[in-house]
């Protein structure tokens, strides 16, 4: 699903639907997307009260919305000049850079941000304005010693011009455990990976797949809480840094200890203690030493 061309227009149209079948109608749906998928299918044809964030190119042609008194007589324009491109907007010293608070990777971090509003792409059609919104590199360490690192700057389109910067912001930052959540069903699950050709195998096994992965994290969330995670196995030895929420590998080697200690009767570990591993040091003894040296 998640590499077919249409998969987020479909996604986000059952999601809609959903949310109108709940009585949220006036809720808007936030649809945040890779660059693969900001393309004009899916900006045409997103579902109404749908606010779309997507990644484009650092070279993407945008315009600024005409002027009322360009023509008086005719059709009248649907776009601009020429708007900078992203890459120039970023590099452009005379637009400063706004500073935004967002939370990620367990805590809340300060964003450099540029951006530019109301804008029109010819890729999203002539009836949409949008807003650029560039998220300068971010500076990282290998080590704490090393020199300093930067990542590459992202480059965003948001269809809703008047949208919080902070809101945009923090929707694209947590569409990083959407890429967690691939990563674990490809790797962990096997997702992709079942060697089966029949047509209806071919849909069912990736979508069983899917199903036990929401199943795991469902009864985690009510069995441990939204960040909660299991304690019964101990961690191992080589493990320092401590994991702030429970992982899919966690929560399968709890779930295996489960079925596996039902099974064979297993209550728990014997003693959770670190054992005393260095040798025991001997008192010298005068008995010994002369022994040793009439020997």
């Amino acid at each position: 699903m998640q590499n077919h061309p249409n998969a987020p227009k479909i996604l986000s149209l059952t999601v809609r639907q959903s949310l109108d079948h709940d009585g949220q109608t006036a809720r808007p749906l936030w649809s945040v997307v890779d660059g693969g998928y900001t393309n004009r299918t899916f900006l045409k044809q997103r579902p109404a009260r749908t606010v779309l964030i997507g990644r484009i190119r650092s070279d993407a042609k945008l315009y600024h919305l005409p002027e009322s008194s360009q023509r008086t007589t005719g059709r009248h324009r649907a776009y601009g000049c020429r708007a900078p491109t992203p890459e120039q907007l970023r590099q452009d010293p005379n637009v400063p850079w706004i500073q935004v608070q967002a939370f990620a990777a367990g805590k809340t971090h300060a964003f450099k941000i540029k951006t530019l509003a109301p804008l029109r792409w010819r890729t999203a059609g002539q009836d949409q304005n949008l807003r650029l919104i560039i998220i300068a590199p971010l500076a990282y360490k290998l080590t704490k010693n090393a020199r300093c690192l930067y990542r590459k700057p992202a480059y965003l389109i948001c269809t809703d011009p008047n949208a919080s910067l902070e809101h945009a912001l923090q929707a694209y930052l947590w569409r990083w455990d959407i890429e967690v959540n691939f990563r674990d069903e490809k790797t962990l699950l096997g997702l992709g990976q079942a060697q089966v050709r029949h047509e209806l195998s071919v849909e069912n096994v990736p979508a069983l797949a899917v199903a036990a992965y929401a199943l795991l994290l469902t009864a985690a969330t009510q069995a441990f809480g939204p960040m909660g995670k299991p304690d019964q196995l101990p961690a191992p030895k080589w493990r320092r840094k401590k994991n702030r929420r429970a992982s899919t590998q966690l929560l399968i080697n709890h779930l295996r200890s489960e079925v596996w200690a039902r099974a064979i009767r297993f209550s728990s570990f014997v003693s959770h203690a670190t054992p005393y591993t260095k040798p025991k040091k001997l008192d010298p003894c005068l008995e010994g030493a002369l022994f040793y040296a009439v020997g």
